[in-house]
């Protein structure tokens, strides 16, 4: 194909869904959470969570009909489980899928879980191709790979591009868990925020990070200094999954996040959603081990680690902090009418357990994500609901 390519840099006006963008040697790493909250934390999983660019998508308006965007992604692989497939980009064009590709090769970090440690080896960029695009002034969209890290090398385009205008949708800024954002979805424009998103009709901002949903005060001002117009906290499988904190500890950290929050967003629909049905851990108490029994057979599992006996000296278990939440959420609404509560179990029951079990027991698959979206859109989104838009 003979193409005559204009490459557009990378910039801020480009990209949505992130809060920083780092300079590399290689192009613009996407971040989820500002430099100065990383510079909190020296988590690696913290760090590897808020890399993925979940929700994070280029946008720009153009007539072009072929695009190239070079990337170098970082793949993941677990000792003796089996491999994990390529990270997933959507394209979008005025809204509509209209693509669906991923970028081979890029670095490998290889993750032993039986004992924590970690290899990284560097590798190269690929080249993600979408042709035949309609030949009319349009909005395109390249929603980066949920669940990889990836560095977004250069953009290349048969015509000029530019910033997609302000279309005057409300901002929707969401932090959660792995399952915010997006474990084990289809692709990025199927994780259930994703999914909510797209039937609400808001712009997704989503930080939901990947084991670290943790009452992170870094991450309450990184909410409290992100423009939005309705904001949602998914709180507790993380909690019970590090086995972080007692009762006594979760309670007043809850009233911290939400007092954080609401320093940046005093009026703004603020929703506090529970955890989700998640059998092993109603009422045993984490730690979260990997299950090396399935390990072993080359299935990735988990189970509960904890002593269902010890949460009378305060060891939170999904069910305890579900009650603590609702009781929290109802003292502060005396005086803050714009926050509200929903049961995750309204998400994801004992019903859906049924039919969909959580494959690790810990994590939804695609088809559960699709029912989770479609349900907080009913739930949230509607004239009755928290978020009316």
């Amino acid at each position: 194909m003979n193409t005559h390519w204009i490459t557009t840099p990378v910039t801020a006006d480009l990209v949505r869904g992130a809060l920083d963008l780092e300079r590399t040697a290689h192009g613009v790493l996407p971040h989820r959470l500002p430099a100065r909250a990383r510079a909190q934390c020296a988590d690696p999983q913290l760090a590897l969570a808020e890399s993925q660019p979940s929700g994070v998508r280029l946008a720009f308006r153009t007539r072009a009909t072929a695009v190239e965007l070079d990337a170098l992604p970082t793949k993941r692989v677990y000792v003796g489980a089996p491999p994990r497939p390529d990270g997933v980009y959507d394209l979008l064009v005025d809204g509509h899928l209209a693509g669906r590709a991923s970028v081979p090769g890029g670095h490998t970090l290889t993750i032993d879980m039986t004992t924590g440690a970690a290899e990284h080896r560097p590798g190269q960029a690929g080249t993600l191709r979408f042709t035949d695009l309609p030949d009319r002034l349009k909005d395109v969209e390249i929603w980066l790979p949920h669940n990889e890290t990836t560095e977004l090398v250069a953009l290349r385009t048969d015509a000029p591009v530019e910033p997609v205008p302000d279309r005057g949708r409300k901002v929707w800024l969401h932090h959660g868990s792995s399952i915010s954002h997006g474990s084990d979805a289809a692709s990025p424009t199927t994780t259930w925020p994703a999914l909510a998103a797209a039937l609400a009709g808001v712009e997704l901002i989503n930080l939901g990070l990947g084991g670290n949903a943790l009452l992170d005060p870094f991450t309450a001002r990184a909410l409290r200094d992100t423009p939005a117009d309705l904001i949602s906290i998914k709180i507790g499988i993380n909690l019970v999954n590090t086995d972080l904190m007692r009762l006594r500890a979760f309670t007043p950290a809850v009233h911290g996040f939400l007092d954080t929050i609401r320093e940046g967003h005093p009026t703004a629909p603020l929703l506090v959603v529970s955890p989700l049905l998640c059998p092993i851990h109603e009422d045993t108490p984490g730690p979260s081990a990997p299950d090396f029994t399935a390990l072993a057979t080359g299935r990735l599992s988990f189970r509960a680690a904890g002593d269902a006996a010890e949460v009378a000296q305060g060891k939170l278990t999904l069910a305890v902090i579900r009650d603590e939440l609702a009781r929290i959420v109802r003292q502060r609404a005396a005086d803050d009418p714009n926050v509200h509560h929903l049961d995750g179990r309204d998400l994801y029951g004992e019903a859906d357990a049924a039919e969909l079990p959580l494959p690790d027991e810990l994590h939804p698959d695609a088809a559960t994500h699709r029912r989770i979206g479609e349900r907080f859109a009913k739930l949230a989104f509607t004239a009755d609901g928290p978020f009316r838009v």
